[in-house]
Formats: C-alpha cells, structure tokens, sequence
C-alpha cells in the first residue's frame, strides 16, 4: 500500500508495535527446553491483548498464530512439540492484522551456547538489512535494495535464498512490489514517497538452495545448513525510512 492519510499512519503504527511487543515477549522466552507451541501461545496471548489476528491465518490458513523456524529451517516453520535446545538458531516472524492494517517483521535468535557460525548468520543478515535501508529511498529502483543485501552477505561468505522476497505489505500480507534479495537488472519497479513494502534478508551458511518440507509450510536448505531471517516493515520517504516495526 502506499500512505494517503493521516489514519493510514495510524493505523499503521498501531499494528507495527503490536508485532513488535509480539517479537519482544517471544525472544524474552526462547530458551532451551520450550517449545515452539508454547512460544506460539505466548504471541497468541499479546495479539489477545490488543484485539490483533494473526494475518498468516487469516490469509492463508496457516496452523498457528506465528512462524517459527529452527536452524535448517528457513521460513514457514509450524509450532508444535518441538523444544529449543542449547545452539538452535530461532527465526519468529510474526504477521499482525489489526482493523485493517498489517505489519510483518521477523527476527533470528540464537539459543546460548551460540556456534559461532550461528552468530555470525544471525549478524549478516542484520547487516545486509542495514546496506538495504541505506538504499531505500523515493526514486530509486526496488531492484536497489537486493544489490545492497546480496553484496553484504556475499561477503560474509553466505548466500541469499532467491525466491523468497521481501514485498508490499498493509492492507494484505503480500502486495506489489516484490522487493528480491539479490540483483535483478529486469526489476523497473520504482521506491515512491509513502510505499510501505518489508526489507527481509533471507540468508542460508551452505547453499542457497531450498524445499519444502511434508508440512506443506516448512522451508528448509536442501543441504541441512543453517538459516537466518531478518525483517522490518518499511515507509519509504525522500529521506530515511521509517521503520515502523523497529519502535513501539
């Protein structure tokens, strides 16, 4: 969507900080010994709290009310029975809808002892968020934003998931533009003044190429390496972003 009023940034605001109190509760909690369900229940609780739905239900049906992902897998990932243990590395993406506008941000955790290849993925993929902003900007190219990530991980020695983009976020989960993490020298989009799309580098240790699982939902490395996601909801202006799910 693109801003058009004072309410749309209303609107906006409210349900960013929803996800990120979501976000919050959930990294306080993860620990070894928890469960995926129980971390779900947690971000049920505070969506209960400020009369938010989870969108990736609402839109597509999904089995929970976040997506949490551990170690090989790389998004998508269902809660459930599953416990955190010493060295996980832990994506929660979580997905809000509240009176008609929707956020989306994730974060990477790693669960203590952290491998230093864990760390390290986790960082980059922060990193390579932080080159994307620097980007971001009115009358510059969507195409832009990918350029900046896949030359930060590439030189950190990891690579970027292709197929799975950053996108237009608002009123829906995905919305036009599709925003890659890599270069895409046929991408004509333009970034204009007000656009609301979410930068998420998608990032794997090993190869960059993946599957889904039986699940139907669960991304993971077709090698068995580890991934990282990192992601925010963005305003493009003429100047800086604003990043609406980075402040409650």
């Amino acid at each position: 969507m693109s801003i058009e009023s004072a309410a749309d940034w209303k609107g906006l605001r409210r349900v960013a900080r929803v996800v990120r109190l979501a976000l919050d509760a959930l990294e306080r909690d993860v620990a070894p010994g928890i469960s995926t369900r129980e971390l779900d229940a947690i971000a049920s609780s505070v969506f209960r709290r400020h009369r938010a739905r989870s969108a990736p239900a609402m839109v597509y049906g999904f089995p929970g009310t976040v997506l949490i992902s551990i170690n090989d897998e790389v998004v998508h990932g269902v809660p459930g029975a599953r416990r955190l243990r010493g060295g996980d590395i832990v994506k929660l993406d979580v997905t809000a809808e509240l009176d008609g506008y929707v956020a989306d941000a994730a974060r990477t955790v790693v669960v203590p002892p952290a491998p230093p290849v864990a760390v390290a993925l986790q960082r980059c993929a922060s990193d390579a968020f932080d080159a994307a902003l620097s980007e971001a900007r009115a009358g510059r190219k969507v195409n832009a934003i990918g350029r900046a990530v896949d030359a930060t991980v590439s030189r950190a020695g990891f690579h970027v998931v292709r197929g799975l983009d950053g996108h237009g976020v608002g009123r829906t989960i995905h919305e036009p533009p599709t925003v890659p993490n890599w270069f895409d020298p046929l991408q004509r989009d333009m970034l204009s003044d007000g656009l609301v799309l979410t930068i998420e580098p998608i990032i794997t240790a090993g190869a960059a190429g993946v599957e889904t699982a039986n699940d139907g939902w669960t991304v993971r490395t077709r090698d068995g390496s580890l991934a990282a996601h990192h992601e925010h909801t963005v305003v493009i202006t003429r100047g800086e972003p604003v990043v609406l799910t980075a402040a409650c």
